[in-house]
């Protein structure tokens, strides 16, 4: 990259942090050894970097979810995860993408209409909540490449309000009425929510139990102790195993937490993978 080029990208990148506008999708393609050409859509925003899809991303999937299961992916931003899940439940699957972030559902809204014949990608603007109730979404940059929901406007973390509030539903009475036939095949639960994974976990403890899903959720390196402590202890009591994950993609290293002072050793934001125990 040359002098002048580096201080255009430095300028979006200031520009995207100060100025709230959006950013369109760019589509890329990609060749996989087994599933043959991939469309995504990745999001121009300079804040975020580009998604290469891989088949060893949808290998990793398949050590878990069959063709024809239910997925769901919540937090899935513009899809990056929800999509190689995807693949691996095939078309005759349910994948159901959530995000309540405005700006990347548009992405995720497309990506939903790619590959068609290979996925079933259904996004749904929502965050997941204990009861029906509306949010504000918030983050710390104007772009809003990433953020969270918060029940008021004001906050000393978070900068940039969307106008607008998003809808926030509850999990389990939204399959019951919307997916009620294909609850039996639910297999894989992916939470990615800022911190709040815990409190989706603890809301869906009837779900979770029945039908036991491998699940995916994040240690948020913000967190405090405590709060790192219960989200342990809030998948572990259901009997699940659970393992720091160092990528989505079936070769990456996996190392067993067995309690919660191990996770919170852990430092930085963490994905656990959470497989309960036969």
């Amino acid at each position: 990259m040359n002098i002048l080029q580096y201080f255009k990208e430095s300028f979006r990148r200031k520009k995207a942090r100060r100025v709230t506008q959006e950013y369109p999708p760019q589509i890329n393609s990609f060749q996989l050894e087994k599933e043959g050409k991939i469309d995504f859509a990745n999001w121009t925003n300079p804040l975020v970097g580009q998604i290469v899809i891989s088949q060893g991303m949808v290998d990793f999937y398949k050590n878990y979810i069959k063709k024809g299961d239910l997925v769901i992916d919540i937090g899935a931003n513009i899809g990056d995860t929800t999509l190689p899940m995807s693949l691996a439940a095939g078309s005759t699957g349910v994948t159901l993408g959530f995000d309540p972030n405005p700006l990347v559902f548009k992405i995720l809204e497309l990506n939903a209409t790619l590959n068609k014949g290979k996925v079933n990608i259904i996004p749904l603007p929502y965050a997941i909540s204990v009861n029906e109730e509306e949010f504000f979404y918030v983050s710390e940059e104007a772009s809003f490449g990433n953020g969270a929901i918060s029940p008021v406007k004001e906050s000393k973390r978070w900068k940039y309000v969307y106008p607008g509030k998003i809808k926030g539903i509850n999990l389990k009475a939204f399959l019951e009425r919307e997916y009620p036939a294909q609850m039996d095949k639910l297999t894989f639960i992916k939470i990615d929510t800022e911190g709040y994974d815990k409190e989706i976990i603890k809301s869906i403890p009837d779900v979770i139990e029945k039908y036991k899903p491998v699940m995916v959720a994040e240690s948020y390196g913000k967190s405090s102790n405590e709060e790192k402590t219960e989200l342990f202890n809030c998948i572990a009591r259901f009997g699940y195993e659970i393992y720091y994950m160092e990528d989505f993609d079936v070769n990456a290293k996996t190392v067993r937490i067995n309690s919660s002072q191990e996770l919170i050793n852990w430092k930085k934001t963490i994905n656990i993978l959470a497989i309960p125990i036969k």
